[in-house]
């Protein structure tokens, strides 16, 4: 695998978590190709950037403060202007109404490179944690496919 492209594949993941914590929609959409696609589980995927930036900014609406900590990642193939990883990551999150939680989650996604650039063409996310910081919530196993 190139370096090149896994640094800016990670650098491209770590925009898009600072971009999350600083609350700034466009940074955050610049990540994402055109026609990309975001799937945050059933009945919750959206298609292209706009749609991807007006969902993001609606959730956001209901959560003051938002920390996204990226752990650690595996490029899983990269080969010419196209490549796939996984990620793993913390969210610490103030929701509107002082309730306090903590999710942790799995990324897997599909880049496109254009122009020299490497964005998600697709972002596909899986709880594996959501609940009290304490860790009493629910823990949920690691997605099978």
């Amino acid at each position: 695998m190139p370096n090149d492209d896994a640094f800016e594949i990670r650098a491209l993941v770590e925009r898009y978590a600072d971009a999350v914590c600083r609350r700034d929609a466009t940074d955050w959409g610049a990540t994402w190709a055109p026609d990309a696609t975001w799937d945050l589980g059933p009945g919750r995927e959206v298609t292209g950037r706009e749609q991807i930036v007006e969902l993001w900014t609606k959730l956001m609406a209901g959560f003051p403060t938002a920390i996204q900590i990226i752990h650690s990642g595996v490029m899983t193939s990269i080969e010419g202007d196209r490549a796939t990883a996984r990620w793993y990551l913390s969210e610490f999150i103030l929701q509107a109404d002082d309730t306090r939680r903590m999710g942790v989650g799995v990324y897997h996604d599909e880049y496109r490179k254009a122009d020299g650039a490497w964005m998600f063409a697709r972002r596909r996310y899986n709880l594996l944690y959501n609940g009290p910081a304490d860790l009493s919530g629910q823990f949920i196993p690691f997605p099978s496919g």
